[in-house]
């Protein structure tokens, strides 16, 4: 069962309204996305300049964060991992180291190679939320788990639809958001250099 403290509803609330927050991120993300699908790219420019050099890190606090937020609910406050929360594990928790080597050696390169895991880790979160809301029937590896796969740990907190698939998608989908604009950052830098005159 889990551990009702002060302190961990204070990171409960904490950890939903940085969900919260990171959902809105992605809903203004998709604005700037149509916008320049649409032929207006300035707003698409103006995000550019603004994480010029900081998209591994951006997705290493997203990864970080959304780590320690899992091994909080599960080591602190006693919610048993079902079989999704695991798969979803197995997708983010890598991506909190690799996002630091690649943000320490500027490496946005490599973010390209990383894309896969948060998009595999956003259709897993999504499948997740559908057995939470009973769209999909609970498979029975489910049920072995404790609490199974449709148990909302954080319900009694009253967070309406925050579970913590929802914050785990939201996570993915800023993950796969930096990680792109790394890689196309790094694409941009390179046409740049194959533009710079021999002497340079």
């Amino acid at each position: 069962m889990p551990h009702d403290t002060g302190i961990n509803h204070d990171v409960v609330v904490a950890l939903s309204v940085l969900g919260v927050v990171g959902q809105v991120l992605i809903g203004l993300a998709l604005v700037v996305s149509a916008l320049a699908l649409a032929g207006v790219r300035s707003p698409l420019h103006a995000v550019r300049n603004l994480l010029w050099g900081y998209e591994l890190w951006g997705a290493f606090v997203v990864a970080s964060v959304a780590t320690g937020g899992s091994l909080f609910f599960s080591q602190v406050t006693g919610a048993i991992p079902c079989e999704f929360c695991w798969f979803q594990r197995v997708l983010m928790y890598p991506l909190s180291i690799l996002t630091l080597f690649l943000a320490a050696r500027g490496d946005n390169r490599g973010a390209r190679y990383l894309i896969p895991l948060p998009v595999v880790g956003a259709g897993t979160s999504i499948y997740h939320m559908l057995i939470e809301r009973g769209v999909i029937t609970e498979p029975k590896a489910c049920l072995l788990s404790g609490g199974g796969c449709s148990t909302n740990w954080i319900a009694r907190e009253d967070f309406g639809y925050l579970t913590i698939p929802t914050l785990a998608l939201t996570a993915f989908l800023l993950l796969i958001g930096f990680l792109v604009l790394a890689s196309t950052g790094a694409d941009e830098t390179e046409d740049e250099a194959a533009t710079l005159p021999a002497h340079a």
